[in-house]
């Protein structure tokens, strides 16, 4: 859509020249169409209070960890993006329906339930991580919490949870299992949307109607490429119209707004009438990895950003709508904290691997 027609038909104009002084993400941030945020209960308000805050903390401790030497390897942190796993996840059925994340996954297993001790082992390489050591920051699977693994190469998860959503569709029109009724959301990055998967995935979701949430998260950067120099139109969830399926955009950095628009999605997938697109405008806060020194983003984009923290957000909403207290809100902090260290130290102590169990995990077993 040209700018002029774009003007015409009331649509924000997100140009790569845009002025707004963090760039055109954080305009079509500000330029928004009113959403209608999801409403919640107390205890589901201090439920996604207490999730996003935990995937913050533990991030932060993987930070510390990694920077005095006790955590090897490439590390990709969340920081900033929690109001998407924790929007997402928790508006859909814990161990009934199916996940797949990318090389940023620990937050996403933190949402689906993978407890703290086994996603900081695996970070460790310990037996007891969710993956026995064998995957590291990258790969984390659950099968008990249904996370169909983390991926080191970008796309690599989405054709994954195309399948599991075919698995749900299949047992119930082909097996005449009526309460097979699963939906999958499958997380990625906006430069996967630059790649052939992404679309062969979307006409294969379009044509069997497949009950599944194409879940971007974009933050603008795809390692250090500025997302709106890497894409011919960057609005992504426009692109869900050309397979003839629901797409959405939304604010990422505001939880009840993820939630909101992850109910809608996913009560559309629960009633046969198949994917959606929903493409949330969120944002880093630290590097692309903790190997990546951040210079290429600019003081002010950040600074934009930052005055957005989703967590923050949250509690003033959950205080000004008298559904928690500042001190009830602190009180889950400090839990949070026991709990990180309560994990850091299980997984420091737990045992390595077994040098003659190398081989076992390769080939499937009885």
């Amino acid at each position: 859509m040209g700018q002029d027609m774009a003007a015409a038909s009331g649509v924000p104009s997100c140009s790569a020249d845009s002025t707004h002084v963090a760039g055109p993400h954080a305009e079509r941030l500000e330029n928004l169409y009113p959403a209608t945020p999801a409403t919640v209960t107390r205890d589901e308000g201090l439920l996604l209070y207490r999730d996003m805050t935990l995937g913050r903390r533990f991030e932060d401790k993987c930070a510390e960890m990694y920077y005095r030497g006790k955590m090897f390897g490439f590390v990709h942190l969340y920081n900033g993006q929690e109001a998407v796993s924790t929007g997402v996840i928790k508006a859909m059925k814990m161990q009934h329906d199916w996940f797949c994340s990318t090389y940023r996954d620990h937050v996403h297993a933190l949402s689906c339930g993978v407890p703290a001790r086994e996603v900081m082992s695996e970070l460790f390489g310990k037996e007891t991580g969710c993956s026995k050591g064998r995957g590291g920051s990258m790969h984390l699977f659950s099968k008990e919490h249904h996370l169909l693994g983390g991926y080191a190469f970008i796309g690599e998860g989405i054709p994954v949870a195309l399948g599991a959503a075919f698995t749900s569709r299949y047992k119930r029109d082909a097996l005449g299992d009526a309460g097979s009724d699963a939906v999958t959301a499958a997380f990625f990055g906006d430069g996967t949307c630059n790649i052939g998967q992404f679309y062969e995935c979307l006409n294969m979701a379009a044509l069997w109607k497949l009950p599944i949430l194409f879940v971007v998260e974009n933050n603008k950067w795809a390692i250090g490429m500025d997302h709106n120099r890497a894409t011919s139109d960057p609005e992504i969830w426009r692109k869900a119209a050309a397979f003839g399926m629901a797409g959405e955009e939304v604010d990422g950095m505001d939880v009840l707004a993820v939630r909101a628009a992850a109910q809608r999605a996913v009560e559309r997938a629960r009633a046969g009438e198949g994917p959606t697109v929903l493409e949330c405008l969120t944002y880093r806060f630290r590097g692309h990895s903790l190997a990546d020194p951040d210079e290429l983003r600019a003081a002010e984009e950040k600074e934009f950003w930052a005055k957005r923290d989703p967590i923050k957000q949250l509690a003033a909403h959950l205080v000004s709508q008298q559904l928690a207290t500042p001190e009830e809100l602190k009180a889950i902090e400090k839990e949070i904290d026991a709990e990180i260290t309560d994990c850091v130290d299980f997984a420091l102590a737990a045992p390595e691997p077994k040098p003659e169990e190398l081989t076992r995990y390769i080939w499937a077993e009885d």
